[in-house]
């Protein structure tokens, strides 16, 4: 579910748009803050990461869904997602993932505007 609203969409239409969003993408929201790519579990954050890097950083913690979140509030780097199944999932700036299922394993923030 992407959080960035297009331009000229109307008032009531974010409003709607806001009030059917799930909890925990409603949470992220309010307490990830830019430049941050966050995650997030049953809405409490349990990892932040800033920094661009070549590879990626591993998550030993290994967090998985339902209930998993994560949001990208850089305004120009899209970071990927890695999978222990082997699947990465690019985000793009400004937006966040709920994980249904599957655990993660990795993440990396790369200097590309776009997946």
């Amino acid at each position: 579910m992407t959080l960035a609203m297009a331009g000229g969409v109307s008032v009531a239409a974010q409003t709607a748009a806001s009030a059917s969003a799930p909890a925990p993408v409603r949470a992220a929201a309010d307490i990830c803050s830019y430049p941050y790519v966050c995650l997030f579990k049953n809405g409490t954050r349990i990892g932040q990461f800033q920094d661009v890097t070549s590879g990626f950083q591993d998550l030993p913690s290994r967090p998985s869904g339902p209930n998993l979140v994560v949001q990208n509030t850089r305004n120009d780097d899209v970071a990927y997602i890695r999978r222990a199944n082997g699947i990465t999932t690019c985000l793009p700036p400004k937006t966040s993932i709920g994980i249904v299922s599957g655990t993660l394993t990795g993440i990396r923030i790369d200097s590309r505007s776009t997946c």
